[in-house]
């Protein structure tokens, strides 16, 4: 267990010179995103960002993914495996939501602090975390348009090819070809242009919104995270097929719900979601990320007041996360009713 401590410190420090050095290059410490210069400037007071309570937060994942990890090099029974992915995907989920209000700006009040810790916990996804902020970003600009209906496809679309994405996401797939993506844009950063994507029209979206200014530091975090990873099964000694399936207990319950909010929602941008749950501990947990409908409304506010925020809007109904998720295998449906994306080619900064 010191091993790994030890070798996290060590990558900490590596992690923290380097990023500082490509920020200073491409001066990313003075871009921010439309959604992060509204959260800076605080628009309701009412919601300040719990600074404190998420460093806390932060700090015991760290923790407890790296006692997970150490339990895996010591797990031989595949019941063992399959109790430290259930925990990993519970674990996991929590992370990202930790990612998901770093994105945001609302995080930390200070804004290298802020980027800093997503990139850190980024790596624990693992995906670069100006890749999947963009995306992320871009996902509030598109969410419902015809360039983001996962559910739905169009006169002239590739059916099977909408059924295969939509299919893909609810079996994790997705999870997996963001992970990959490390490696990819690790080596071959230039492969993030729309040329590539032109079979799958919200793939050309995302990629149209891409700032190009990211590029070399999405390239060094693709890099990072593959030294992280591999350092983490060399210190341990962990099997890559245990660690893979471990990890696989998060990516398949975070891509399963990627779409469960939004699947047959009103074609709107805002209001084109819905809150869910699973079990109230598992919603703390997961920091109020299933009261969804709030968070589309209101971006820049903390998880810590969504379920409040919900309540003064009259938007406390709730469907069962499991039950949202099955119905989703039905399939995408076709459909007549067009949607424009008012963002697109704007480019996220």
């Amino acid at each position: 267990m010191s091993d790994i401590i030890t070798a996290v410190a060590t990558f900490s420090s590596i992690l923290t010179e380097k990023v500082a050095s490509v920020y200073r290059v491409i001066g990313c410490a003075e871009m921010q995103t439309d959604l992060q210069v509204a959260a800076s400037s605080s628009s309701d007071a009412r919601f300040p960002i719990p600074a404190s309570l998420n460093l806390c937060i932060t700090g015991v994942q760290i923790v407890s993914a790296a006692m997970i990890f150490w339990l895996t090099s010591l797990a031989t029974e595949w019941w063992q495996i399959a109790g430290l992915a259930c925990a990993f995907g519970l674990l996991g989920n929590s992370i990202y939501s930790i990612i998901h209000e770093a994105e945001h700006g609302i995080l930390h009040p200070v804004r290298w602090i802020n980027d800093g810790i997503g990139v850190l916990m980024a790596l624990l996804f693992p995906a670069p975390f100006h890749l999947i902020r963009q995306g992320h970003i871009g996902h509030h600009r598109r969410n419902r348009s015809d360039d983001e209906a996962f559910d739905l496809y169009f006169e002239g679309d590739r059916p099977w090819l909408k059924w295969l994405i939509l299919y893909g996401i609810l079996t994790g797939f997705y999870w997996m070809l963001v992970a990959l993506s490390n490696v990819v844009v690790a080596i071959v950063p230039s492969i993030l242009n729309r040329r590539f994507f032109e079979f799958d029209r919200p793939s050309v979206a995302f990629m149209d919104s891409l700032n190009p200014r990211y590029l070399r530091i999405i390239q060094l975090e693709g890099q990072l995270t593959c030294v992280l990873h591999a350092a983490i099964v060399w210190v341990l000694g962990i099997p890559v097929l245990h660690y893979f399936l471990v990890y696989c207990g998060f990516g398949f319950s975070w891509s399963a719900m990627q779409y469960v909010h939004h699947f047959g929602t009103e074609r709107h941008v805002l209001r084109g979601t819905r809150n869910v749950w699973l079990f109230g501990p598992i919603d703390l947990l997961w920091l109020n990320h299933n009261w969804h409908l709030a968070h589309h409304e209101e971006p820049t506010v903390p998880w810590i007041y969504l379920p409040q925020l919900s309540a003064e809007r009259n938007e406390t109904e709730r469907t069962f996360l499991v039950g949202q998720y099955l119905k989703m295998w039905r399939g995408p449906r076709k459909t007549g009713e067009h949607v424009e994306n008012k963002f697109a080619g704007k480019i996220i900064q």
